[in-house]
């Protein structure tokens, strides 16, 4: 221990984090999901493709699944909504973000398979909606205030209820697999959800 003028004891620094691991490895697990799917992903496989070492990933990370969910966050984004002054723009590029992610093997192999670890792993189940899903929430929810504040969307519109309609599509379709992820899907899911809660402006802007 070191010691402050004052005598108080200070810790040591520890090693300084390696930001390169944090970077290679979120896409050695895309890699390798995609290579071999979910149930062959290993810690050690991911540790070799990404350069590394076991012992480094798990001071990072405490399981496999923990890697995806990391791995989720990186590639398909946290903050996928933008703010462009178009209600509907934004909303589509949002949900493209989860369209154009999960047409690979990261949706049709990972997602199900990660789903049901968090049915039995509620500190899991806590770093997925904290890490990944609260925080791609958040944006489309700002995005629809924006569209509410612009007159676009109805002010007693439920938020909540709009953000579930929203993504519902994408996801249902990767978990069960019984229609794909059309490149006109999130256009289609907007456009069909404002529908019903888009104020008389929008709707005369928007005819065709």
């Amino acid at each position: 221990m070191l010691s402050t003028p004052t005598g108080a004891p200070q810790p040591r620094p520890g090693r300084p984090r390696d930001v390169r691991i944090d970077e290679a490895v979120p896409t050695a697990v895309l890699e390798l999901l995609n290579e071999g799917g979910y149930a062959r992903l290993t810690m050690e496989a991911v540790a070799s493709r990404a350069g590394t070492s076991k012992p480094a990933l798990r001071r990072r990370w405490r399981s496999r699944p923990h890697l995806v969910v990391d791995a989720l966050a990186t590639v398909v984004g946290t903050q996928p909504t933008p703010d462009t002054g178009c209600t509907h723009c934004d909303l589509i590029a949002g949900i493209n973000t989860l369209t154009q992610a999960f047409t690979t093997d990261l949706g049709r192999r990972a997602l199900p398979a990660l789903v049901a670890d968090l049915a039995d792993d509620p500190e899991l189940e806590s770093a997925f909606l904290d890490r990944f899903f609260h925080p791609r929430r958040a944006t489309t929810a700002e995005a629809l205030r924006r569209g509410i504040a612009r007159g676009d969307i109805r002010p007693d519109a439920d938020i909540d209820l709009l953000l579930d309609m929203l993504a519902a599509t994408t996801y249902y379709r990767v978990l069960f697999h019984h229609l794909p992820l059309t490149p006109d899907l999130a256009e289609q899911v907007v456009r069909t959800v404002l529908s019903g809660v888009a104020t008389a402006q929008w709707r005369a802007a928007h005819r065709s």
